[in-house]
């Protein structure tokens, strides 16, 4: 079974678009649900009418999550802890103050959760501004649409968010539908005045015609759309550049990820065989049928056969298993080749390594992660630092954050400084700070600069502009 196959079986609305079966398939490759689908467990080979059911009616018994896997690793190195990139601007009290709502929202959770839901093809984040203090959130695309600006194509006029939902889960949310309806449609917009609601209708009528709800409607006054709209690795082949979607980061190695499932679940069945082989007789007297029945299973007690009959093992030669593991270690190394994952195995390292000779074994990783950092770095961290401090200077008094408010942030200057991919071992440091000394010796840097360049190696508290260094370690 290939992935449009198994595509094919997953439940698609007719009434929404084409683009939401596609994103929910995805999303469901993402989270292993992909196979759920399939009604048969892999060790059912009979259904209940005594039918053989085939392969691909049946649910891989191993699923090896690559692509979960490779999107994790990848994401660890954008947004993880000692990933995590400084937010410097011309006015050095945006800069704290950006630091600080930073922290204080926790914004290093939001980007993780963000790029990795956004693997998919796309993700929004909304800002939310509940009495000065900010919130955001992470919306799945699936259902959103974005209409740009004509005159800014790069700025958002709005976000339209419809789906059916069942009348159940409107009663929980205190709506007055009747539970015995059936589904209805929920809709809500996002404009630079508003977040604005509508009141849910059921599927047969045009979402186009919802009356608007002015109970839930909330008047935000941001004078923009408070949300970031982020393609996944932009720039690629394989969608449409002005369409809401990017690149899928994992959808290259979706067929061999289920090829190497089913091998591993069928390899898993042979050794099973193996150790519990088939016992068949052969019996032209009939006198050991036992009434008709067909004896499986193993060789759990002695037979005495007649001189005419014949009894054999249905065994499994071991050197198939062997194949297989090597075939799926093929299939792996071709799956994270294409998603450009890690394929360097850290156990065959002898000896502890220098970080440049760890990011040359994880080269494949750090490029995806690279332009990854244009995506969720330059079109996503940066686009909500300054979505802050436009909301500081819409917001009477400002936004608060611990010790005061930070109210008029200028966004003049925003700049991510990233770490360093690896850690520095002690001979990368003392290689850059013999270049240090030699630059600074000849006159080529001054103390400032020769400090931004040691501050991330050694974690000092020095200040002055980020410096550009040729390696980076």
């Amino acid at each position: 079974m290939d992935w449009l196959a198994l595509q094919a079986r997953m439940p698609r609305d007719a009434s929404m678009p084409r683009r939401s079966a596609r994103l929910a398939a995805l999303e469901a490759v993402l989270e292993g649900r992909q196979y759920d689908v399939l009604p048969y467990a892999f060790s059912k080979e009979r259904s209940d009418a005594g039918e053989y059911v085939p392969l691909d009616e049946r649910r891989p018994s191993v699923r090896t999550g690559l692509c979960r896997v490779v999107v994790e690793d990848s994401v660890s190195l954008l947004f993880s802890e000692g990933h995590w990139p400084s937010v410097t601007a011309t006015d050095s009290k945006t800069a704290t103050a950006l630091s600080e709502l930073i922290r204080e929202t926790r914004l290093n959770e939001i980007m993780l959760e963000a790029a990795t839901r956004g693997s998919v093809g796309s993700v929004a984040i909304q800002l939310r501004i509940i009495e000065r203090r900010p919130y955001f959130e992470v919306l799945s695309t699936k259902y959103l649409t974005p209409v740009w600006r004509s005159d800014k194509p790069r700025e958002l006029l709005s976000v339209t968010e419809c789906f059916k939902v069942a009348a159940a889960d409107l009663v929980a949310q205190g709506y007055a539908v009747d539970l015995g309806s059936g589904p209805y449609w929920f809709k809500r917009v996002w404009d630079d005045t508003a977040e604005r609601w509508f009141l849910p209708v059921p599927v047969g009528v045009n979402p186009s015609l919802m009356p608007p709800d002015p109970g839930r409607t909330v008047l935000h006054g941001l004078e923009f759309v408070p949300i970031v709209w982020i393609r996944n690795i932009s720039g690629s082949g394989g969608h449409d550049p002005d369409g809401p979607d990017g690149t899928c980061t994992f959808a290259a190695s979706i067929d061999t990820v289920i090829e190497a499932d089913y091998l591993l679940s069928q390899a898993g069945r042979g050794l099973k065989y193996g150790s519990d082989p088939t016992l068949v007789l052969k019996d032209p007297s009939g006198g050991l049928n036992l009434g008709g029945a067909v004896r499986s299973g193993g060789a759990a007690s002695a037979l005495t056969l007649p001189p005419e009959g014949d009894a054999k093992l249905l065994e499994i030669n071991g050197n198939a298993a062997a194949a297989v593991l090597a075939h799926v270690q093929e299939l792996r190394a071709i799956a994270l080749e294409a998603m450009h994952g890690n394929r360097a195995h850290g156990d065959r390292m002898g000896a502890a390594q220098s970080g440049r000779a760890i990011e040359l074994m994880c080269q494949g990783l750090i490029w995806l992660a690279d332009r990854l950092r244009i995506s969720y770095g330059d079109a996503g961290l940066l686009a909500l630092m300054s979505m802050l401090c436009k909301a500081s200077n819409c917001i009477a008094g400002g936004l608060e954050v611990a010790g005061g408010a930070a109210e008029n942030l200028d966004a003049g200057g925003l700049k991510l400084v990233w770490p360093s991919w690896f850690p520095a071992s002690f001979a990368d440091r003392q290689a850059q700070a013999s270049s240090v000394v030699t630059l600074l010796g000849a006159g080529v840097i001054d103390h400032t600069q020769a400090l931004a360049i040691v501050t991330p190696l050694y974690g000092l508290g020095g200040t002055g502009p980020p410096v550009e260094v040729g390696t980076d370690v």
